[in-house]
């Protein structure tokens, strides 16, 4: 069968249409994920600090993922799509910053970014692109502000000094203006430390938001931890 150069543009258009369907995955909102630095490293892994050194005394930047309002997620939606350095290199310094590598051995932070943007990033491309994924993590750290918020109610990194699950709620709650989930992990003499908080974020990634649910992480005692991070090692690697 022969195809005018009519009918030719409209099944042209009709593939175009359904690619895009099948790449734009839908979902309800993101979860930003930061995480505790002093936290991630005083574990059975271990961590090496990235190439451009020791990083600040901070929350850094987990990743922004989208999520469905019943617990499950999308991943991996655009292969075709890889994460592109180019794209984001007038952002790497801000990166490596605000979002660096604590895997091992050390790096300077484009692996850690590929897999998120690949993971997570690919699943809402109907919101932004690959540079817009990035910029729009690096603002919602900004507009948290966890260490301030726990700071401004008395919470500081302190190693050996308890808190309760309760007080560290409630202050990034009266922050934020929304509860998180709070995520811990074990140290090596068993006390629970303050690990990653969740914050949920409405779908276009601009606003904080009630969470529809909460992500089955690892619980957190009542009695939790706030280690300090510029009291660890500065060797390169823990």
């Amino acid at each position: 069968m022969k195809l005018n150069g009519s009918a030719f543009f409209i099944l042209f258009l009709v593939i175009q249409s359904f690619a895009i369907l099948t790449v734009a995955k839908d979902f309800d909102f993101f979860y930003f994920v930061q995480q505790w630095p002093a936290s991630y490293c005083d574990s059975r892994r271990g961590c090496c600090y990235p190439k451009t050194g020791k990083p600040a005394e901070d929350f850094s930047i987990h990743g922004l993922w989208p999520n469905y309002k019943d617990g499950s997620y999308p991943s991996n939606c655009d292969s075709s799509n890889p994460f592109d350095d180019s794209k984001v290199s007038n952002l790497e310094s801000v990166l490596q910053k605000q979002w660096p590598t604590l895997a091992c051995p050390s790096g300077d932070g484009l692996k850690f970014w590929r897999h998120e943007w690949e993971k997570h990033g690919t699943c809402a491309e109907s919101v932004f692109d690959e540079r817009g994924y990035f910029e729009a993590a690096l603002s919602l750290k900004k507009k948290a502000n966890l260490l301030h918020a726990l700071e401004s109610a008395g919470i500081k990194p302190t190693d050996g000094k308890f808190h309760t699950m309760g007080q560290m709620k409630d202050a990034i709650t009266k922050s934020v203006g929304y509860a998180p989930f709070i995520e811990c992990n074990v140290d090596s003499s068993g006390y629970h430390q303050l690990y990653q908080v969740y914050q949920c974020v409405d779908a276009s990634a601009s606003n904080f938001i009630e969470c529809p649910v909460f992500p089955h992480g690892r619980p957190c005692g009542n009695k939790v931890e706030f280690p300090s991070f510029s009291s660890a090692s500065s060797h390169d690697e823990l």
